[in-house]
């Protein structure tokens, strides 16, 4: 049986918390293979390697956990630790300064870094709701998370998939759309952007996305899939936007 990307964090932690680094580490670097990791397993991961003494791939994956929530105050500080450990004491100040500004913050009537935490509570809570079968609470949950934190990234990518899978293709669009202006490496974001255009019946803004995509990322076996799937649709491209009517192809009598 598959084991979910969100189940294999929960055993990394318990790796963690037994000082296991290295288990933590193989079990992360699964989640990092499915391409479906979000910021706390990049974290955690970074954090992992830090402990095990492995420094550079550290800042590596601090890197990506800030790449997909800039305001993730724990890889700030971590990220701040290592490089002082390297000896790179002004890029650790520069860290440091930035983690005050986040905590300076207000966000929904909260400092930032209390924000982010009940954000990613929510997160927490709206996970739960799914593997319960809630799709619909999950989707209030993971909305009510991006309201304290409008940057997570991985947390809207996550609404995103929801709402396609709630048969919402329009609202997901807007969502990953977002992500990919604001984060253009983002490209499994890019990915689910060409799937929501597909879904609401834009057939053209679909294969525009995937053969930027293909270009961009060739060796991804999914993106072809996609162009193959478009390619057998008889939904026609309309080019008027995610959310035009689909047009169907006559069949030949």
């Amino acid at each position: 049986m598959d084991v979910s990307p969100e189940r294999l964090v929960e055993q990394a932690n318990e790796r963690f918390q037994l000082q296991d680094y290295y288990g933590a580490i193989h079990l992360l670097e699964e989640v990092i293979a499915t391409g479906r990791a979000f910021a706390d397993a990049h974290h955690l991961l970074g954090v992992s390697y830090s402990l095990a003494g492995q420094s550079e791939k550290a800042l590596e994956q601090l890197d990506r956990a800030l790449t997909l929530n800039p305001n993730y105050i724990e890889a700030l500080i971590h990220r701040a630790l290592v490089l002082n450990e390297l000896g790179r004491e002004q890029e650790a100040n520069a860290m440091l300064r930035r983690a005050r500004q986040v905590t300076s913050e207000r966000r929904g009537g909260f400092h930032g870094h209390v924000a982010a935490k009940l954000a990613n509570q929510h997160a927490a809570l709206g996970q739960a709701y799914y593997e319960a079968g809630g799709i619909n609470e999950a989707i209030a949950q993971y909305e009510a998370a991006l309201t304290l934190g409008p940057a997570f990234h991985d947390l809207r990518y996550k609404l995103g998939r929801l709402l396609l899978e709630a048969g919402r293709a329009l609202e997901a669009h807007e969502h990953f759309q977002a992500i990919v202006r604001d984060r253009p490496t983002f490209l499994d974001a890019a990915a689910m952007l060409g799937l929501a255009s597909y879904l609401a019946g834009d057939g053209l803004a679909a294969r525009a996305v995937w053969e930027e995509l293909r270009a961009r990322r060739p060796e991804d076996p999914r993106v072809e899939a996609y162009l193959a799937l478009l390619s057998r649709s008889d939904v026609e491209p309309v080019g008027s936007g995610a959310g035009a009517s689909p047009s169907r192809k006559k069949k030949k009598k």
